[in-house]
Formats: C-alpha cells, sequence, structure tokens
C-alpha cells in the first residue's frame, strides 16, 4: 500500500460508491481507461484484487469492502480537517455532500444555488437517486446529509423538518372526477391508480392514507418515475397522487388536482443527518441556512 497515491484511492472510492467504472470516470472526469489502469496500479499495490466483473455487473471483493471503508475514513479525516479551517476563515471554503430522492430535484437544485451563491466557497455536490438508494447511503455514511420525505424510523438519524411536502391526488384535466368536490376514498379507490415502486415515500404515503380506512388500492401501473407517472396521467391510463413540487413547473390547468376526501395529504420535507457522524461547518450552514429560511415550494428566498 505505500505505492498507493490518493488519486488512486478517490478513484477506488468512486468506483466503490457507484459500482460502475463509467459513472466513476464521468464524476471525476477522467477517462474510463484512466480509470481502469489506476485501479489496476492500486490491485497491484494492494496485493489483492479488489473488484470482480460478471459481465457489466461490478461487486467488491472481500478486501475491497475493506480498502472502501478505509478510504471513506481517510477522506472524511481530511474533509473535516478543510473544514475547520473554513471555519476558522469564516467559511470561506468548504465542501458538501447532499443527497436527495428523485422528487426533491424540484427545488432542491434552487435551494443549493441560493446556498451558493451567499457561500461562493463551498464547493456543492448533489446526488439524486430514490428512496432506497438513499437510506443506503445514509446508513454507510457517503453524504454528509440527506434531503427525504418520511425518515425511517429504523435509522440512526437527525432528521428535521424544513418545508411542507402536500401530496395531490391528480387526474387528466377531462377525466370524470376532475371538478367534482368532496370525492370519497371508496370511490377513489375505484379508479385505476398509477403508483410509483414498491419503497416509495410517495407510494407508502398513498398506502397509508387508504388503509387508514381500511381499502386496499391495486395499481393498474407500477412506475419508476414522477415523469413516467404524469404522462401516463396525461394519457388516460388513471388518476395517481405526487408531490405537489412536482407540479410546480407545469402549467395551471395541465393536470386536475382532485378535490378528494382527506387530501391533500399533509407531509414534511425533512434534511437529515446520520447521528453521531462528523458534521462539516459548511453541513451546519446549510441546515441553518434551510431551518431559518423555511422555503416554501415555488418561492424564491
Amino acid at each position: 500500500m505505500r505505492h498507493a497515491t490518493f488519486r488512486q484511492l478517490e478513484i477506488f472510492e468512486a468506483i466503490a460508491r457507484h459500482l460502475s467504472f463509467t459513472r466513476a470516470a464521468e464524476t471525476l472526469h477522467l477517462t474510463q481507461p484512466t480509470v481502469s489502469m489506476q485501479m489496476k496500479k492500486l490491485a497491484d499495490s494492494v496485493g489483492e484484487p479488489l473488484v470482480h466483473q460478471t459481465g457489466k455487473r461490478i461487486e467488491l471483493t472481500e478486501t475491497g469492502q475493506a480498502l472502501a471503508v478505509a478510504a471513506r475514513d481517510i477522506f472524511t479525516v481530511l474533509e473535516r480537517f478543510e473544514d475547520d479551517m473554513a471555519a476558522r476563515r469564516g467559511l470561506r471554503r468548504g465542501r458538501l455532500r447532499l443527497a436527495a430522492v428523485t422528487t426533491a430535484s424540484y427545488f432542491a437544485p434552487r435551494l443549493l444555488g441560493e446556498f451558493a451563491r451567499r457561500h461562493p466557497g463551498i464547493e456543492v455536490s448533489l446526488r439524486v437517486c430514490n428512496r432506497e438508494q438513499l437510506i443506503a447511503s445514509l446508513n454507510e455514511h457517503l453524504d454528509e446529509l440527506y434531503i427525504l420525505g418520511t425518515p425511517p424510523e429504523d435509522a440512526a438519524l437527525v432528521a428535521r423538518p424544513f418545508m411542507e411536502n402536500p401530496l395531490v391526488a391528480i387526474a387528466a384535466p377531462d377525466h370524470p372526477l376532475a371538478g367534482r368536490h368532496r370525492i370519497g376514498l371508496a370511490e377513489l379507490a375505484e379508479q385505476p391508480w398509477l403508483l410509483r415502486e414498491s419503497g416509495s415515500g410517495t407510494r407508502k404515503a398513498v398506502e397509508k392514507l387508504f388503509a387508514q380506512r381500511g381499502i386496499t388500492i391495486h395499481p393498474r401501473l407500477e412506475l419508476g418515475s414522477n415523469e413516467a407517472i404524469k404522462q401516463a396521467v396525461l394519457a388516460g391510463l388513471g388518476i395517481s397522487a405526487l408531490s405537489k413540487q412536482a407540479l410546480d413547473l407545469h402549467p395551471t390547468g395541465q393536470f386536475a388536482i382532485l378535490d378528494a376526501e382527506d387530501c391533500p395529504v399533509r407531509r414534511h420535507w425533512f434534511i437529515a443527518r446520520p447521528a453521531g457522524a462528523p458534521h462539516s461547518a459548511a453541513a451546519s450552514a446549510f441546515e441553518r441556512f434551510l431551518l431559518d429560511s423555511r422555503p416554501t415550494a415555488g418561492t424564491t428566498l
């Protein structure tokens, strides 16, 4: 390991995080041959294989898993040092790693943009993923802060609400229920439903709403993104429920927001971090920024 370089560890950590040579190369702005060459040199320094590949799928070996943990510990210590130095300079420099669930991508860049304008010396990275991927990242402490809907109950974390996240029932404008008032949940459940994949926070909220009334809904389609659901709704394939933020960029009237019983479902967005994990000056500043601003969707801070 004496001949291993910091850059090689950085490349390996990116591969371990994405489980992809291509994604690691894109993240670090390197060519894939460069990534492959540096990985070979690192494996030679360690003396054992770090990954094994089946087709296009990459998995870490036992040695690779141990090295990934060690590399992250090294980077965490160095980042903590950089952040301490930044704090002494009045937060003129620093780094913030943020992960957010897919729906948060409708507003998170705007919040990060305003934060970056206030703190131009802070390097900001945003990773967007689904809920299951985000919780896995949280458990492994891959990022400092996380934006999500309902925090998992079984995770050791500190989570604070910072913005409302109302869930609304939607349909195509010419749907028979559009324009109706106080639609009962039982009638709503009879419609063909378009839902996110299992594990999605939005889907969990929809199923909980109906389960509280002893009603079960059966999806006509399961779709992996909000955009796919919106297109299916407009195509007349059924109704759905989405975070209101997912509709903010669409013209008024493009979707019918249904006046249904117990809707909109009142929820919140949370900013979360692993309990007990090192907390950088940049992360603390971004948390304060969100909690002090108390932003609302669609407004400028």
